[in-house]
């Protein structure tokens, strides 16, 4: 079970989480501040939990519908737009309101991450490729470390702007995978070691420097 095909999917799968999931940490901090000292950890507890049952669910369906044909293509094709995405946007606060009860905030937390755990889900169903406990084990790590390392994570990510590549670049790999595994075009090229190549190097290549152009160019914008 553990061999090195499952460790890579494993690794990729927190790797996509942590990159993905800096904004949930901040919407927890957001959602949970307004409660009494003694309540913060209870609402982080209660609305983490119920995100990640939420969460796993919610990514064992997307498991089973990527089986449906052209699902995979399409998948692949929305993941390298959030691969982009995370590159050439500038992610702002989240405009998350502090609930004031225990409930509220649990409530919020749970909706939020949700919301903004779209991209997450789709990443990892795709990284998953079926495999249910690949899910269940990548989110059950991953999700500790974004709650309680996520001031951590955002400081490294943000005085090291190379780990946001490495992560863009994960989410490009993984929807290469995706868009070659799809039948039709598994069928054209997928038995072609020279093409299923030149399709990682361009979707991956494709993004890196599409998104590093635009991120570019909105500095110089900004800048003028």
């Amino acid at each position: 079970m553990f061999e090195s095909e499952f460790i890579i999917a494993l690794l990729s799968i927190i790797a996509i989480d942590i990159v993905l999931g800096g904004d949930n940490a901040i919407v927890i901090a957001l959602a949970s501040r307004n409660l009494p000292v003694h309540q913060r950890n209870k609402a982080i507890l209660l609305g983490t939990g119920l995100a990640i049952a939420v969460r796993v669910v919610l990514t064992i369906v997307a498991v089973y519908l990527l089986k449906i044909p052209y699902l995979m293509l399409v998948g692949g094709i929305l993941l390298v737009y959030i691969a982009y995405n995370l590159l050439a946007e500038d992610s702002g606060e989240a405009d998350i309101q502090a609930g004031t009860t225990l409930r509220e905030a649990v409530r919020t937390i749970v909706v939020a991450d949700i919301v903004m755990g779209l991209d997450n889900v789709l990443a990892i169903a795709g990284a998953a490729h079926g495999n249910i406990l690949l899910v269940i084990i990548g989110l059950l790590v991953s999700v500790p470390i974004i709650i309680w390392g996520s001031k951590l994570i955002l400081h490294f990510m943000e005085r090291f702007p190379a780990l946001v590549y490495i992560g863009s670049g994960i989410l490009a790999f993984t929807a290469a995978k995706m868009i070659n595994e799809e039948k039709i075009i598994h069928n054209l090229i997928g038995h072609n070691d020279f093409l299923s190549v030149l399709l990682y190097a361009f979707i991956i290549g494709g993004v890196l420097l599409s998104g590093w152009f635009t991120k570019r160019m909105k500095t110089r914008e900004s800048l003028n």
